[in-house]
């Protein structure tokens, strides 16, 4: 990767010594990478997109030498280390950091050749924009995996997905990504965890884990001042073998609806088929927070969503008076 090309990091972080970032940490790789590069992106929350060509200009070194010092600085400062995936855009850069070994840095070639065969055998997932409907939508033509979608025909695409998203996909399918580095701070985010006492393999004590998450977190977030919503969730499962397993979703729309988080909660448990897997903690992260009044909210005419709500608003003003354990589920209580 040239100085004088496209030159985009993407660093997935993670604690030297195991289990999820903590935000004082995740914090502090972000000013580290400002003061080497004005263009930083926060991906929340254990990621982050810098351009990097004009750190490359003035350090009169190549990207894999760039990385490697980021990494050692985070290490020395934070305890963080990092796997680095250096592309010519954000989506090429996000996906050679996900291949990237731990501690180690994979620089994607700029030749278009190479860069298509790096993606021809991955699933059509993994290009942006292709979520699980429209990854759906293609699979049942045949297009299972991104070098099918870059061999087939644009307007095949096109009738297939619309004209906007058909066009989009299949130049991303070739490795091309027109959307830039957007700098930025972190999106403010709040976390609850819970730590078993031993490793956990009952399915049952997952979701209760994550209901007692989900009611902490709901209730944190009503009563912030104001009022704050929530407009994506993430899930970390730390294992007994030491690794981590995380997934983040959008919300439908900006919530701190206690039911609607355990909803996504559940969903996001259930994606990962862990089966009998030894769960050590489980963490949920509430991101990308708002002011509530500026959430629009789609309407209900349910009327036990609406009883929900006004007993989430009775059970909110008893904890603040007589302590956030004063009153709880059935179902956490036993």
């Amino acid at each position: 990767m040239s100085a004088t090309g496209k030159a985009v990091m993407c660093l997935r972080l993670h604690p030297a010594g195991g289990g999820p970032l903590g935000a004082h940490e995740y914090a502090g790789v972000l000013a580290l990478l400002g003061g080497i590069t004005p263009a930083v992106q926060a991906l929340p929350p254990d990621a982050a997109l810098a351009d990097v060509r004009g750190a490359l200009r003035y350090f009169g070194c190549d990207a894999r030498r760039l990385a490697a010092v980021i990494r050692v600085r985070a290490l020395a400062l934070y305890g963080v280390d990092a796997a680095a995936g250096v592309a010519g855009n954000p989506m090429l850069a996000r996906a050679a950091a996900r291949e990237a070994r731990p501690g180690g840095t994979l620089v994607l070639p700029e030749d278009p050749d190479a860069v298509r065969d790096f993606l021809a055998d991955k699933p059509v997932t993994a290009l942006d924009g292709v979520g699980a409907k429209a990854a759906r939508t293609l699979c049942s033509y045949g297009l299972d995996s991104v070098g099918r979608v870059a061999a087939a025909p644009p307007a095949a695409l096109r009738r297939i997905l619309g004209a906007r998203l058909g066009r989009e996909v299949h130049e991303r399918a070739l490795g091309i990504d027109r959307t830039p580095v957007r700098p930025g701070a972190a999106a403010r985010a709040l976390a609850a965890e819970r730590l078993f006492d031993r490793d956990e393999l009952d399915p049952v004590r997952h979701r209760r884990a994550l209901l007692s998450l989900t009611e902490e977190l709901g209730a944190k977030l009503r009563t912030q001042e104001g009022g704050q919503v929530c407009r994506a969730l993430t899930l970390t499962v730390r294992c007994a073998d030491r690794t981590t397993l995380t997934r983040t979703r959008t919300l439908a729309e900006p919530t701190a609806h206690s039911a609607a988080l355990t909803a996504t909660a559940y969903a996001l448990y259930g994606g990962l088929g862990l089966q009998r897997a030894r769960v050590r903690a489980l963490s949920l992260r509430a991101e990308d927070l708002i002011p509530a009044e500026r959430a629009v909210r789609q309407l209900s005419f349910d009327p036990e969503d609406e009883k929900a709500r006004r007993l989430e608003a009775v059970t909110d003003r008893v904890r603040s008076r007589f302590g956030p354990h004063a009153i709880a589920r059935g179902t956490l209580a036993a």
